[in-house]
């Protein structure tokens, strides 16, 4: 004969889960912390900072979340098998330069909002596929250090994997994110604080020369490296599926070109078109009808072949930002230079253009690289 179950034992069981998925969110929070982290010390230092002693770390940080965590979290989250390395994390984070007094409240928010909303939800909310979790997290996140940090870290699988658990319990993982990188970005300044006290971040060189319409209206990162295929695509959150995925929409469009479309592809600047083609997808635009237009558009064709592919390059992100089929002639590419000093770490504000005593803009010209007027030089030879 079996006992009957109590009635509070639904109801404590529920209540269990709940706070076991607040956990989770709360482990999703400090390993997307402690991954910019890791990225602001290998950029600036070149390696990681060793993480404290275990066995300190998990008494040092245990006096941390006294008081600064919900007691049913704080006590589930010490209980976890893996309390010493969460443990460690947290440390390390305050050791370099993270003030955990104002991050572990927000934490703890975050954690409360996510337990109370599995609590609430008397089924679980049917899974509807974890989608491509890398997509997701572009779509939520704006381009910069957390992202960057998140999809490059070695636990990027492991947080992949927390983010379809939640979403299988019915929370909602991309206000999570959201919160989330709020709080990264906070990790990043303060990390970058001590390891390079007020050191500017440098515009890279691949950054200056995309400035036009390779770049208009696209979030790219200062860091920018365009030399390294794979390192761009994960600067702009293009999966190798995605990537592939796109070279095979542009041979689809000139099925009579398939070389060229090759070229392209392998062209220095393919990363840019393939990150607009991903930004008109998030944005529900038909990038397979703007690049229809390529068949109508015979100008790529015409100039040195070694250059072909990166005309083709030029052509492509010209119908993918026209109208399908609205697309004018394509005209020879110039810098934008209003991009360039928005994106210019060394170039003020500019009065708009039209004021008076305003100089016009000189087209093709990055305005890191205008000139003023030269001296008089004596007669020339």
């Amino acid at each position: 004969m079996t006992t009957p179950e109590s009635p509070g034992e639904p109801f404590a069981e529920a209540a269990g889960e709940a706070v076991q998925t607040a956990v989770m969110s709360v482990k999703l929070v400090m390993a997307i912390a402690d991954a910019v982290r890791r990225h602001q010390q290998r950029q600036k230092k070149g390696a990681e900072e060793e993480l404290p002693p275990a066995e300190q770390a998990k008494e040092d940080a245990k006096a941390e979340l006294k008081d600064l965590l919900p007691a049913d979290i704080s006590m589930a989250l010490t209980a976890g098998a893996d309390w010493p390395q969460l443990a460690q994390q947290l440390m390390a984070l305050k050791k370099a330069g993270v003030d955990l007094e104002q991050l572990l409240p927000r934490v703890g928010e975050i954690a409360v909002t996510v337990r109370d909303q599995v609590a609430a939800n008397a089924e679980r909310v049917a899974k509807e596929g974890t989608g491509e979790w890398e997509r997701m997290l572009r779509e939520t996140l704006p381009a910069g250090p957390v992202r960057e940090a998140i999809l490059s870290s070695p636990t990027w699988p492991d947080i992949a994997a927390t983010m379809a658990k939640l979403d299988e319990r019915g929370v909602d993982v991309r206000k999570i994110l959201a919160s989330a990188h709020d709080e990264g970005l906070g990790v990043d300044q303060a990390v970058a604080k001590v390891l390079a006290a007020g050191e500017a971040p440098t515009t890279s060189r691949d950054a200056l020369l995309a400035w036009g319409p390779l770049t208009d209206g696209l979030d790219v990162p200062k860091e920018l490296d365009l030399n390294d295929r794979e390192r761009a695509l994960k600067q702009l959150a293009i999966s190798p599926q995605e990537n592939s995925r796109y070279a095979r929409m542009l041979k689809d469009a000139l099925p009579d070109h398939a070389r060229e479309a090759d070229l392209a592809v392998t062209a220095k600047q393919w990363p840019l078109v393939a990150a607009r083609m991903a930004k008109m997808e998030s944005e529900g635009k038909p990038v397979a009808e703007h690049l229809a237009g390529l068949a109508k558009d015979a100008s790529w064709r015409d100039g040195p072949n070694p250059q072909i592919g990166s005309r083709l390059v030029q052509a492509t992100n010209h119908v993918l930002r026209h109208a399908p089929g609205e697309a004018p002639p394509a005209v020879r590419p110039t810098v934008s230079t209003t991009a360039a000093r928005l994106q210019s770490t060394t170039v003020g504000p500019t009065k708009a253009p039209g004021a008076k005593g305003s100089a016009p803009a000189v087209a093709g010209v990055a305005a890191h690289r205008e000139v003023g007027p030269v001296a008089k030089q004596g007669k020339s030879r």
